[in-house]
């Protein structure tokens, strides 16, 4: 797993160069016509200790951008987004037990859901690592 560094807020985050991104702090992998989705280094940085999920229904059909489950942390409550539309068809339930995995590993161990893309076009227009880069160093100003 190749991965970027940066500064933002003054702190240091990771982005993954093999990945795409969402505006909404998501990342979005392709592997053979779904995708595999969870939260980015950034936006768990931001929520600090998460300590719940809600995840989606496995079979539950999702639109590209709208809310599918919602992470609780110590500091706030977030809503998860769906990277592309599809159907989900697996939802990773270790994080209803383990949902520190969001903080420790969450381009790996910590993925939240695969979704079968409706739209494979949709996955091409998710930002590149450096497009997200960008957009974090502007939310930090």
């Amino acid at each position: 797993m190749s991965t970027i560094e940066f500064e933002a807020k003054g702190k240091k985050y990771l982005v993954r160069t093999d990945v795409k991104y969402t505006k909404t702090d998501e990342w979005a992998k392709k592997e053979n016509g779904k995708v595999r989705e969870g939260i980015t280094d950034y936006a768990q940085k931001e929520l600090k200790d998460i300590v719940g999920i809600e995840l989606p229904e496995v079979g539950q059909e999702v639109k590209k951008g709208e809310a599918i489950g919602t992470l609780e942390s110590v500091k706030s409550t977030a809503d998860l987004y769906a990277a592309v539309s599809g159907k989900v068809v697996e939802v990773n339930e270790r994080l209803l037990d383990e949902p520190e995995l969001l903080n420790k590993d969450p381009y790996g161990e910590g993925w939240i859901v695969v979704i079968e893309m409706s739209d494979p076009k949709e996955f091409d227009e998710l930002l590149t690592p450096e497009q997200y880069i960008e957009k974090c160093k502007k939310e930090a100003h």
